[in-house]
């Protein structure tokens, strides 16, 4: 049985405007918060091979993507470098970053902010991440 999450990702800095929450897929409901960041980097992993596999059949940008890409400041074709991430390696780099700092998660108004923590589930709960340091890459 599938559990869907809204997550909603942020970043200090010139961005002012308000994205809208990212309904991730789970296949189980998170307890703690490290349950929570390894279900989302697995998700985010198994998303991102995905999309090395699938045929480019237009090899090319629509007016569409690029008037969408420069609205967001990159136009890009989406594809990726070539090789697979590694659920693994990518589940432990996201748990040192944030034990390092490089990002916090509230779950609606209130920080996460112990590995062991209990998820504090309330109807229509939305995850924030907030990336703190410029260098983090998202």
């Amino acid at each position: 049985m599938s559990f869907t999450i809204y997550v909603r990702m942020k970043k200090p800095g010139r961005q002012r405007k308000e994205h809208a929450p990212v309904p991730f897929v789970l296949e189980r409901k998170p307890g703690t918060v490290q349950e929570l960041i390894e279900a989302l980097v697995i998700s985010g992993v198994q998303k991102y091979n995905a999309g090395n596999k699938e045929d480019r059949l237009l090899p090319y940008l629509t007016r569409e993507q690029i008037s969408a890409g420069a609205s967001e400041g990159k136009v890009s074709f989406g594809a990726y470098g070539g090789n697979d991430a590694v659920e693994a390696e990518a589940v432990e780099n996201a748990i040192q970053c944030f034990e390092d700092g490089i990002y916090r998660i509230f779950a609606g108004e209130r920080e996460l902010a112990k590995l062991n923590e209990a998820i504090p589930w309330q109807e229509e709960t939305v995850f924030t991440l907030i990336r703190l340091t410029m260098l983090a890459g998202w």
